[in-house]
């Protein structure tokens, strides 16, 4: 089983920045790709930004240039930094895993963080 713990959201004023964070604890597992999702006003999730095992990262058009994905393996931690923040970037982020062990692959989730940008 995998936990994973997101933090870093807040409260930014447009333009400003804010860095997300999401550790992924427990035993047994490797941990593939990660990722961001955020919630769409029709309270689905977006992906936003994925990032592989080997550093391969991809975003969606919405962020690009203004967000950064990383990631550290020694802690399976997954960052998210973002810049030049707009008020519609307001919503729930997702932090994302897709974990390995035994041969089989699972898609673990955060508990989601709130960011609020003010105009």
């Amino acid at each position: 089983q995998v936990q994973l713990v997101e933090s870093g959201g807040g409260l930014v004023q447009a333009g400003g920045s804010l860095t997300l964070s999401c550790a992924a604890s427990g035993s047994g597992f490797s941990i593939n790709a990660m990722g961001w999702y955020r919630r769409t006003p029709g309270n689905k999730r977006d992906l936003i930004a994925t990032i592989t095992s080997v550093g391969d990262t991809s975003y969606a058009d919405s962020v690009k240039g203004r967000f950064t994905i990383s990631r550290d393996n020694a802690k399976n931690t997954v960052y998210l930094q973002m810049n030049n923040l707009k008020p519609e970037d307001t919503t729930v982020y997702y932090c994302y895993a897709l974990g390995a062990a035994s041969g089989l692959y699972y898609d673990y989730w955060g508990q989601g963080t709130q960011v609020t940008v003010s105009s």
